[in-house]
């Protein structure tokens, strides 16, 4: 999926991916690896997923509706900032390209 982000007079169209990773499209979060300790004190492998929503949302600017896989710390983020200010944020971490 593509959308137009404004920036500085001009759109950039930026890739959204819909694959299944399990990362978050605003935050960058993704799954840590570490141990389930059981009562004997036993170690075994697990990984802890981030809390993450698939949620559609709308973009005024551009008139169109992005849905984005992000977490709940994202969703925050973007009722704060806005979804293009908050695109525009994660395009220029990198985290979408």
């Amino acid at each position: 999926m593509q959308t137009l982000i404004f920036r500085a007079n001009y759109f950039i169209n930026i890739q959204i991916s819909n694959t299944m990773s399990r990362i978050c499209t605003i935050t960058g979060k993704q799954a840590l690896k570490g141990n389930h300790v059981s009562h004997s004190n036993i170690k075994t492998k697990r990984r802890f997923y981030p809390n993450l929503q698939e949620k559609k949302f709308y973009i005024p600017e551009t008139d169109e509706w992005v849905i984005l896989k992000v977490s709940a710390k994202g969703i925050k983020h973007i009722n704060k900032n806005g979804v293009l200010n908050s695109l525009q944020k994660a395009y220029n971490k990198g985290i979408i390209y």
